[in-house]
């Protein structure tokens, strides 16, 4: 994949940025990527904030027109850019997993995460917007978030932002466009295997995991035997 990468030192959101001026590549279709010093809005799932020193961490997005994915197989971009992930951070130090759906975990802290926007033109995938904020050279974490870690905290020297960056799209042309990703997917997951803390409307459980279902439904098995289907937010890790 041919990517047009655009660095700029600062914006309120890479999504917004890329979104609004999309239109200046829907012609050519062209993936591109926009990547910024700082981000003075930057989001994260619903209402959560995203913290970022200016010049520490690597805060990205990437405009791609998949090929031929269905609206309820979007799920897939998400497994992709997350095994691209954790492919460039393997690279690096070790204990990467996934935490479903897509945040990127290492040990029990957050190193990671990802926001994905799409647009639909009938029942296919007609463009997809992926946001990623990854804690690279920042020492220190401010904000009350439970559990940010980053890869200067982790290895304790300066990573090249723009080298990783380069290390993820590769592994995400690589993914984006293999046949099914799922099993890697899986294997990769924040606490695979065994049992752990859950809570959802129900109250707290211990559970196993056992699927993650195409359309990206968690599927866990509590301890007294009944399997659990879940959407996104509604169950939360205990950790």
């Amino acid at each position: 994949m041919e990517w047009k990468i655009i660095h700029i030192s600062e914006t309120d959101s890479t999504n917004r940025w890329l979104r609004e001026r999309q239109q200046l590549t829907a012609d050519s279709r062209q993936p591109t990527v926009v990547w910024a010093d700082y981000q003075t809005a930057g989001r994260g799932q619903g209402t959560n904030k995203w913290e970022s020193a200016s010049g520490e961490n690597l805060l990205f997005s990437i405009l791609c027109y998949p090929h031929d994915i269905p609206a309820n197989r979007q799920f897939t971009i998400s497994m992709a850019i997350s095994l691209a992930i954790v492919d460039a951070l393997d690279q690096q130090i070790g204990d990467v997993s996934i935490k479903w759906p897509n945040d990127i975990y290492w040990r029990n802290a957050k190193i990671c995460g990802i926001l994905i926007e799409h647009r639909l033109l009938g029942n296919v995938i007609r463009d997809s917007i992926i946001g990623v904020g990854l804690n690279v050279n920042q020492r220190q974490f401010l904000s009350d978030a439970p559990n940010p870690i980053s890869l200067w905290q982790i290895h304790g020297h300066e990573t090249d932002r723009e080298a990783l960056l380069h290390a993820i799209l590769d592994r995400f042309d690589y993914y984006i466009n293999k046949v099914d990703i799922k099993s890697e997917y899986i294997a990769r997951l924040y606490r695979r295997r065994g049992y752990h803390p859950y809570v959802d409307a129900e109250g707290a459980f211990m559970a196993e995991l056992v699927d993650v279902e195409e359309d990206g439904h968690l599927v866990l098995q509590k301890e007294e035997g009944r399997q659990c289907r879940y959407a996104f937010k509604e169950v939360q890790f205990i950790i």
